[in-house]
């Protein structure tokens, strides 16, 4: 009897390393489907036809089913349940925090934005010191611009060894009778060190003539002697960068309102402050006569627009790190300061003429 043979069973094809499988679980956890997906990019074909089929044997085609319990992301299988879950609850808390809460995560994401050019100031601040350069750096501006703040974050990290922030007092009798120049010439840098004034000088360019603390002479004979005075300084060696804060009267307005009612700014507010806003139109006045006779190109100013609080701190870090020429430590951080919030004094110069000739007086 002759025995029939049974022909050989193919064997299926083994995968290959490349291939994974995805396992997906319907509503029922008893369909499951095999998805095979090809890792290897596939090369151009010649015909499109070759093309559109080589296409297709690389996307992955999920069977349909109806609420699945694990979908498939970057090749991996995530369970969807705990992924709903977890995205109700961070939808739960974001409704929970409080308004003083989300206004601290903003601050603290900005402050973090800083870190990198406050890195970039110690490095400035080394280079300083090993060629025992000396430099200085002016805040002006009007009351509530940003000045104190922004000489905060520049100096938070810095050495407090070679850095000096210099806030002058009232002058004395004595202060009275001396070489104006000679009390700020107490406090310049010695080799190696920075110091930065919150207001300086130039408190006789524009304060002190809107509020009648000097006489016209004094007035005068300030504005012809600051312009050689800070030449001197250039001269020998002293790095000078003039910073001027510059805000609106509405944005001025809208900070005073915060000192008056804030327990933690409430010493910020002085007698002068109150008398700010009436005086707007004098201080812009001086401003544009300080401009006008003290911009020089060895010792020129530059405006830093600080409505934005946070971009004016930042665009004025810039402006300080470009004043030395030391070595980046990050070479791929964005040194440039950003045109809408630093502008030349000449600059600011030509834009107030501008807005005297068109509408008959500065807008501020």
């Amino acid at each position: 009897m002759a025995v029939k043979k049974t022909p050989p069973s193919k064997k299926a094809p083994v995968a290959d390393k490349e291939t994974v499988t995805a396992k997906i679980v319907a509503g029922t956890a008893k369909e499951t489907a095999k998805v095979a997906v090809k890792a290897k990019s596939v090369k151009k074909s010649s015909t499109p036809k070759k093309q559109e089929k080589l296409k297709t044997k690389n996307t992955i085609t999920l069977p349909k089913v109806k609420n699945p319990e694990i979908i498939l992301y970057k090749n991996k299988g995530v369970i969807l349940k705990d992924l709903l879950n977890e995205h109700e609850q961070m939808s739960q808390s974001c409704q929970i925090l409080s308004k003083y809460q989300k206004k601290a995560i903003r601050r603290y994401h900005r402050e973090e934005t800083l870190k990198p050019y406050q890195a970039e100031l110690i490095r400035m601040q080394k280079c300083l010191e090993k060629n025992n350069s000396k430099m200085i750096i002016l805040f002006e501006g009007r009351d509530a611009a940003g000045k104190g703040g922004t000489i905060r974050r520049v100096t938070r990290y810095m050495n407090e060894k070679h850095y000096r922030v210099v806030a002058m007092a009232k002058p004395s009798d004595q202060e009275k009778s001396q070489w104006f120049f000679q009390k700020y010439a107490a406090q310049l840098p010695r080799g190696g060190e920075v110091a930065l004034f919150d207001r300086s000088w130039y408190n006789r360019a524009v304060v002190e003539p809107v509020f009648g603390f000097c006489t016209p002479e004094e007035y005068k004979y300030f504005m012809q002697g600051v312009v050689g005075f800070e030449k001197d300084l250039v001269r020998q060696g002293t790095i000078l960068v003039k910073l001027y804060f510059s805000v609106t009267k509405e944005e001025q307005a809208k900070r005073f309102k915060r000192r008056k009612t804030d327990p933690l700014r409430q010493w910020k507010l002085s007698e002068i402050d109150v008398q700010a806003q009436d005086r707007w139109s004098d201080f812009t006045n001086q401003k544009y006569e300080m401009l006008k006779k003290t911009h020089t190109n060895i010792a020129p100013w530059t405006i830093i627009r600080s409505n934005n609080k946070h971009e004016a701190r930042l665009n004025a870090m810039k402006v300080i790190l470009n004043a030395v020429p030391y070595k980046r430590g990050k070479t791929d951080l964005d040194f440039v300061p950003d045109p809408k919030v630093v502008i030349s004094g000449s600059r600011e110069k030509e834009i107030m003429d501008a807005q005297r000739i068109k509408l008959g007086s500065f807008v501020g």
